[in-house]
């Protein structure tokens, strides 16, 4: 696993060019152009289980959904932040894209440092110590799980079906 570290503020824009919005839908037209204009390496050295580090507003910007598809799409583990932008959060969870708020464990990383994740437990691990992050509600977990609002939704009508 690698970890991909960024600062504050990083916009929409930043994640996937603006553009591209038009030309781009899918996951294999969106992936190509993932953070291109910040880390132009990020689309082709990235991969999935990766995880991402980054200080406040994450995710600011526009309303569009395919920074968070990219994302989410090559496997990004989960992005640790110190916050999050309210709309880009919305769109991560729309997409099973994990996204965690542990400003502790942002300031204290430092280049080369391994990085943990156990969402279930609420810690993130940096350079062998944990730091704890609010648990997050169960149905975000699922629709992770599910990988995506749109077949959480599914499944949970399938069940329902089945035992209706």
């Amino acid at each position: 696993m690698r970890v991909w570290h960024y600062g504050n503020d990083i916009n929409t824009d930043m994640l996937f060019p603006g553009k591209y919005t038009y030309s781009c839908s899918t996951a294999e037209e969106i992936l190509p152009h993932l953070l291109e204009d910040l880390d132009p390496k990020f689309a082709k050295e990235a991969r999935k289980g990766d995880v991402i580090l980054a200080g406040s507003n994450f995710g600011c910007g526009s309303s569009r959904e395919q920074p968070a598809l990219g994302l989410q799409a090559l496997g990004i583990e989960a992005v640790v932040a110190k916050s999050f932008a309210r709309i880009f959060y919305r769109a991560a969870i729309n997409q099973g894209l994990l996204l965690v708020e542990c400003a502790q464990a942002v300031d204290a990383f430092k280049d080369g440092d391994e990085v943990k994740l156990d969402a279930a437990a609420g810690t993130v691990s940096v350079a062998g110590k944990a730091y704890q992050f609010p648990a997050l509600p169960k149905e975000i977990l699922a629709i992770r799980e599910a990988g995506g609002l749109l077949e959480y939704a599914r499944a949970k009508l399938r069940k329902e079906r089945a035992h209706g």
